[in-house]
């Protein structure tokens, strides 16, 4: 397939931090995309939060089977605007790579915990994540992806315009991201395709949890017709297929709605390269107003029907609860941490050092990593 001009082409590419062996039988892209496959932490995500937590059941969405629907969205998306898709889909699989057990529940334990230490966001921890604690090569630290997938990673949501996180800082210093500028369209449609993936399969989770029915999703007029030009065509399908045929009509409608205001936007903005879309004053790649309206108000009908109902609400206290208790244990005391965390603290009286230490080796545990080390820490009758 030929690129648009707009595209990101690998042969543009800017590049990595550090020099790296050639060889022709993979873009640049296509190794980015292998590398983060391969990463420790993108296997993690299988045992991470979506917003069940995974010991909840495994029929519920991860964070890794969360990216990979992510991931098949956003190349189709890209190949039918002719962007890179395997750009785009090195940015989908890495987009939720930093993410702390128990989804967000476990950020806002992180954030609560290290409000005195430049906070935790999801986003700069996958940066750190690609950059720094993946160790698979003597040459380096980090995976030594190209500025392109650790830009569109970075800024998948935006522009950065401050932070006060000392590691960003200091790598952008290094290798400069343009963190006030937008990202690629691939990675802006790495975005959207973020926003179609968890509002249906929400919809299929909450459903199948038993949140709320399909006379319930009736109260959004969008998905009425949906539904009712179903069940004219299919009267005695159960109730499984009716979700089923829910998602997947929204997902089209979703998909074909971008695809339509990206094209006006691109005519109407004159994108005519990547940095175009970088330096323009508005997202290229979004939602129609109308559609915009439309998911406003799926998602006050999924805040209210599933993310606020009582059993997602105790397990996330439960879960914010345990992030902190291990955050202030280990501060408290650092010899309670392995031996291999241990060793990189030199300076015990360099609270930052160690607090930054201690979130990563939390952010970097999956669900039941956190419940059995809690349970070691602080269940009395816990046997060592």
């Amino acid at each position: 397939m030929k690129l648009a001009t707009y595209a990101c082409h690998p042969e543009e590419s800017k590049g990595r931090l550090n020099q790296d062996f050639l060889q022709n039988l993979r873009s640049p892209f296509q190794r980015d995309r292998d590398r983060i496959i391969h990463s420790s932490a993108f296997r993690k995500l299988d045992s991470k939060t979506q917003v069940f937590a995974y010991h909840e059941g495994k029929n519920f969405r991860t964070r890794l089977t969360h990216s990979i629907e992510v991931a098949q969205i956003t190349r189709t998306i890209c190949k039918n605007l002719n962007l890179n898709e395997e750009l785009g889909e090195a940015i989908a699989l890495a987009h939720d790579i930093g993410h702390a057990p128990f989804g967000h529940a476990g950020e806002r334990g992180l954030e609560v915990s290290m409000k005195d230490y430049g906070g935790f966001d999801h986003n700069i921890n996958s940066l750190k994540i690609m950059t720094k604690l993946e160790i698979h090569y003597p040459e380096f630290e980090g995976l030594n992806l190209t500025w392109e997938t650790l830009e569109g990673t970075i800024k998948h949501n935006g522009p950065i315009k401050k932070s006060k996180n000392k590691y960003l800082k200091e790598f952008n210093k290094t290798f400069d991201l343009k963190l006030n500028t937008f990202p690629s369209l691939e990675a802006q449609v790495g975005a959207v395709a973020d926003d179609i993936t968890y509002n249906n399969h929400d919809i299929d989770d909450g459903f199948r949890a038993g949140f709320f029915s399909i006379d319930d999703l009736k109260a959004l007029p969008f998905l009425t017709k949906i539904i009712t030009d179903f069940d004219n065509k299919y009267p005695q399908a159960d109730d499984n297929l009716k979700i089923y045929n829910v998602t997947r009509n929204l997902i089209a409608v979703m998909v074909f709605d971008i695809l339509s205001n990206a094209k006006e936007n691109l005519k109407r903005l004159n994108i005519l390269t990547s940095d175009d879309a970088r330096n323009a004053k508005e997202l290229t790649i979004d939602f129609s107003k109308d559609m915009s309206a439309k998911i406003k108000l799926l998602r006050i009908f999924l805040k209210e029907n599933f993310y606020t109902h009582t059993n997602i609400a105790r397990m996330d206290t439960k879960s914010q609860r345990i992030i902190q208790d291990l955050f202030s244990i280990f501060m408290d005391n650092y010899l309670l941490l392995p031996i291999e965390q241990r060793k990189k603290i030199t300076n015990t009286n360099d609270k930052q050092n160690k607090a930054d230490i201690i979130c990563e080796y939390i952010a970097g545990m999956t669900d039941m990593n956190a419940i059995e080390e809690h349970n070691n820490l602080f269940n009395i009758h816990k046997r060592f």
